[in-house]
């Protein structure tokens, strides 16, 4: 139900919760300013919850498929100069979450993964043109026979200070599997193939492991 990079932060802010609501009942003496604070306290702990939560997805498991790797809106489709590691043209799509969509990330194809990266950065806004160079982010390329090679970069911002990246150079993925997490938000870039056929338009909204970004036969 809670994805296992919450747990922590989930039973901290627990116990906050708890014990505020203990020191407010006993503290404050105004019935409609204690209802207020209990209240706050009670909807931070479901914000929390709503962060971290990790609902179970149905991936129609298929070679000739790139999947959605997060939760999220389409804000670029394009094509760009990747200089990471194809250094060459690619297809751009990315995909922007809002700190209430879910923030797990999914491997978008099945196959081999053949480079992964951590960069420390900064934590531009998550649209800033600069975001994708300049921000905390890691990097990961998965092969298969179908695609060749897909990038996909998960990027933090304004709000997410932590990226949490499972992917490791020789690792088999599973198409749809949990591949990693970014705390409270950000977006994820995929870089595919000049010839792939995009099946996403701007500002679609698009589940992680489930919706099909882009087909190649």
């Amino acid at each position: 139900m809670f994805h296992k990079e919450g747990h922590k932060i989930i039973f901290i802010t627990l116990v906050i919760v708890v014990l505020s609501v203990f020191l407010i009942d006993y503290f404050v003496q105004l019935s409609w300013l204690r209802t207020l604070l209990m209240l706050t306290m009670v909807v931070f702990l479901v914000l929390i919850l709503q962060f971290f939560r990790n609902p179970k997805r149905h991936t129609q498991t298929n070679p000739n498929n790139v999947v959605s790797p997060v939760d999220g809106k389409v804000v670029v489709i394009e094509e760009v100069f990747e200089k990471e590691f194809f250094n060459d043209k690619r297809l751009q799509v990315s995909v922007f979450m809002s700190p209430l969509n879910v923030h797990v990330t999914r491997y978008p194809i099945a196959g081999n993964v053949v480079f992964s990266k951590y960069h420390p950065g900064k934590y531009l806004v998550a649209w800033h043109p600069k975001a994708s160079e300049e921000n905390e982010r890691t990097t990961v390329v998965v092969e298969n026979s179908t695609f060749g090679q897909v990038l996909y970069r998960q990027i933090a911002g304004a709000l997410a200070k932590r990226i949490v990246n499972y992917a490791k150079v020789d690792d088999k993925t599973i198409q749809g599997a949990d591949s990693g997490f970014i705390k409270f938000g950000s977006r994820v870039d995929l870089f595919l193939p000049l010839d792939a056929n995009i099946k996403v338009t701007l500002n679609q909204k698009v589940k992680g492991g489930e919706s099909i970004i882009a087909t190649k036969s």
